[in-house]
């Protein structure tokens, strides 16, 4: 079973531009949004998911993508520091939530610019963090100090691809989906060499966010339109789930984007993290 934090897209839209995604002439449309919000959530919620939920704010469009807020491990928040200036609002409701429900809150620097979970993820104990538009590599250095866990820095190097839960998806301690070309030739060394088994996405269906899926065990929430990324998770014997998305692409976001994991790694299994 799962936890997750969601964020209800009660004041979401297109309101500036700070990806290639965004284009104000082309807003989202609000109820449509909505459905494909609730869609995501119910279909957590039926794969045994408690999810949780914190209150949008007027003028935070994009506090309902949540995996931006910070990274989670045992009972441990690292508070986002956000690039932009249009997202920095969200810095403190998110802290208020934490502190709220009894986590133990760490900052970074906050000349270090850090995008949470939408540019750090866990392959078993290893951290991968993505780097370029949105976090910087400075900011893996202070993360590997506080997780005391092996911290892999990839470039990332396309503008659609600004974050790495956009291009590469954590499937269990081994395997991954990820989307080549997101990365430079280093990155793609190193994920190859740490990874054992990965699944590559086509570009087509990366635009369509293939590799920002939700993984819940065997089950994997994932964006519509990627019928071959489907097709061979099914013969990996995975269940899937896929949901029309379009409102939050607009965005630059779609379904991982939309959910924080709380934590993403277990305490059990969590490195410790040292305050000092």
């Amino acid at each position: 079973m799962r936890k997750l934090l969601l964020c209800p897209p009660d004041f979401y839209g297109i309101e500036y531009e700070i990806n290639p995604w965004m284009n104000r002439l082309q807003n989202a449309e609000p109820a449509l949004a909505r459905t494909q919000w609730f869609g995501l959530r119910d279909t957590l919620q039926g794969l045994g998911c408690v999810v949780e939920q914190i209150s949008p704010r007027e003028k935070l469009p994009d506090m309902v993508f949540t995996a931006n807020a910070g990274l989670v491990v045992g009972k441990k928040f690292i508070r986002s520091n956000f690039r932009y200036p249009e997202r920095r609002g969200e810095e403190k409701y998110f802290e208020e939530w934490f502190a709220q429900n009894g986590y133990e809150i760490f900052r970074l620097p906050g000349s270090l610019f850090f995008e949470g979970e939408g540019d750090a993820l866990f392959v078993g104990d290893t951290l991968f963090c993505g780097y370029r538009f949105r976090s910087e590599m400075r900011s893996h250095q202070v993360l590997g100090e506080l997780l005391k866990c092996l911290v892999i820095s990839v470039e990332l190097v396309r503008e659609r691809h600004y974050h790495l839960d956009t291009c590469f998806c954590p499937l269990d301690g081994e395997s991954a989906i990820w989307y080549p070309d997101a990365f430079d030739d280093y990155g793609q060394k190193a994920i190859r060499h740490h990874v054992s088994d990965l699944v590559e996405v086509v570009p087509e269906e990366a635009l369509h966010f293939a590799c920002n899926a939700v993984v819940v065990g065997a089950h994997i929430v994932l964006p519509d339109q990627c019928p071959r990324l489907r097709a061979e998770l099914l013969e990996r014997g995975y269940h899937l789930h896929p949901l029309p998305m379009t409102e939050f692409l607009k965005a630059g976001g779609a379904c991982k984007c939309l959910v924080l994991f709380l934590p993403q790694l277990n305490t059990a299994d969590a490195p410790r993290v040292n305050a000092g």
